[in-house]
């Protein structure tokens, strides 16, 4: 298997590859912003970033930022990190338009990873729009990870197709 080459970051980028493992949470100021079906899900100046090493930061969004009626647990079984425990995943349901497991949170995360509990982390790809600070991402390759893409990092991001031994 081929070892990825890291992109090397411009001015005011972060590589991924420069993130750690364990993974790191660190808070962020800017504004997040969710939506479907041209309702918004979450809009939060308070969202937590996990930044992991070869991946695009995943945010977690406080429960006071989300409109919860439009969440419900999902029938997706549980999956286990191996950094921050067990995550349940949500639906998002506006109207008629029900998206299966777009989200997860970490009710009871593991040592170290107790910010994040009870947050909601949304799959971009499952998402109309995703946003970070006025820019609208792109989603991680792939249906794994729930990274976000934007032009503040470079990768290349584990994910995609020949990424899975990375």
């Amino acid at each position: 298997m081929a070892r990825p080459v890291p992109i090397p970051p411009g001015p005011g980028q972060e590589s991924v590859w420069d993130y750690p493992r364990p993974p790191r949470v660190e808070p962020t100021s800017d504004r997040i912003v969710v939506e479907l079906g041209g309702v918004v899900v979450a809009d939060t100046v308070a969202a937590l970033r996990v930044l992991e090493t070869s991946q695009p930061p995943a945010y977690y969004l406080p429960p006071g930022d989300i409109d919860l009626s439009l969440l419900r647990r999902s029938a997706a079984r549980p999956t286990t990190c191996e950094w921050k425990g067990v995550a349940a995943y949500v639906d998002v349901v506006v109207g008629d338009l029900v998206v299966a497991a777009a989200g997860w949170t970490y009710p009871e995360p593991w040592a170290g990873y107790e910010p994040i509990a009870d947050h909601v982390a949304f799959y971009a790809q499952k998402m109309q729009r995703c946003s970070v600070a006025g820019e609208v991402v792109r989603p991680n390759e792939g249906d794994f990870y729930g990274g976000w893409v934007t032009s503040k990092v470079v990768g290349p991001f584990k994910g995609g197709p020949g990424s899975w031994g990375w």
